[in-house]
């Protein structure tokens, strides 16, 4: 009995390998459960050639947005696991467990991380006729006028309000929240005036704040960007310990044969350290970040309770 299922177990890795041997023998589908045009797309669509060159097939993406992310990552996670379907969702992957009541899938139990693709930063901006010039002058307007300044956001849970959240909670200010549908009208309303600042994606607010419409207070990770390479971080600014960013990760359904989630990861690695998409991603406003699966499941299991911890303590949800 004990030599039969030996024998099975090595008919089944033999099989596996064989599998991963032809892999791809078709196109891989890869959704992104956002709408086209935003960060997650972008990223996707920059990536997506050289990956598949690298992986030696090709690479198609499908766009399956919808509760806050959660409908395309769910239509991965019970999709077939054999490489073909696989997904790309940003931090939004650790944030949602936390932030919705139910949930359609279970984030660690049916998911198998890939790798992680690049991190993005944020930016504190704030109307030009705002009287703060920096983060230090602004912590003190906020602690002296509790409630009386205000934020806006591209919607409950977005990226954009959990920035700000956890802003508030490290400097310990209350700002207001007033949510938009969208990134785009919370932006031009803090172009207008209507509220006092708002915490774009780096990438979207930059020609703004070029421009003179904004004026940009800092950025949200742990070191400057290379896109506003004037504008210090939050962190060193005055929000000591304060960090954040929009990190985009690819994954495949569990159970997903793990030779072929090596070859996908050591493709993407390979795609994403090329110095033509490197330079593409960075300018952009994309910083690169080549990992294992092993590196991608430590940062996902590391940030669900952080952020469970956010959460729960200033009342946050979808709604």
């Amino acid at each position: 009995m004990k030599l039969n299922i030996a024998l099975l177990a090595a008919a089944v890795l033999a099989s596996t390998a064989v599998h991963a041997d032809n892999y791809p023998s078709r196109p891989i589908r890869l959704v992104v459960p956002y709408a086209p045009g935003g960060s997650a797309d972008i990223v996707a669509r920059r990536i997506s050639d050289e990956w598949a060159k690298a992986a030696g097939g090709n690479i198609f993406i499908e766009n399956k947005a919808g509760a806050g992310g959660n409908i395309g990552v769910d239509a991965v996670a019970k999709s077939t696991p054999d490489g073909y379907t696989i997904g790309l969702q940003t931090v939004s992957l650790a944030i949602n467990p936390s932030l919705f009541a139910k949930m359609p899938y279970d984030t660690l139990k049916d998911l198998a991380p890939i790798g992680m693709v690049a991190a993005s930063q944020h930016v504190l901006v704030v109307n030009p006729k705002y009287s703060a010039k920096d983060t230090k002058e602004l912590l003190s307007l906020a602690k002296s006028n509790p409630g009386k300044y205000n934020y806006g956001s591209a919607g409950p849970g977005s990226t954009f309000h959990m920035a700000a959240e956890l802003f508030k909670d490290v400097a310990k200010v209350d700002i207001v929240h007033v949510p938009y549908k969208g990134g785009g009208p919370a932006l031009v309303d803090t172009m207008a005036g209507m509220v006092d600042m708002s915490f774009p994606v780096l990438s979207a607010a930059v020609p703004h704040v070029q421009s003179g419409k904004l004026r940009a207070i800092g950025v949200t990770g742990p070191k400057r960007s290379a896109l506003l390479p004037n504008v210090p971080t939050l962190q060193e600014s005055g929000a000591t310990g304060y960090n954040f960013e929009t990190w985009f990760m690819v994954f495949a359904p569990a159970n997903t044969p793990r030779p072929i989630i090596d070859k996908l990861n050591a493709a993407l690695n390979k795609a994403i350290s090329s110095p033509e998409l490197k330079d593409k991603l960075v300018r952009d406003g994309f910083d690169p970040i080549p990992s294992t699966p092993a590196q991608a499941q430590a940062r996902l299991t590391q940030e669900l309770p952080a952020w469970n911890k956010l959460i729960k303590e200033r009342g946050i949800s979808a709604e």
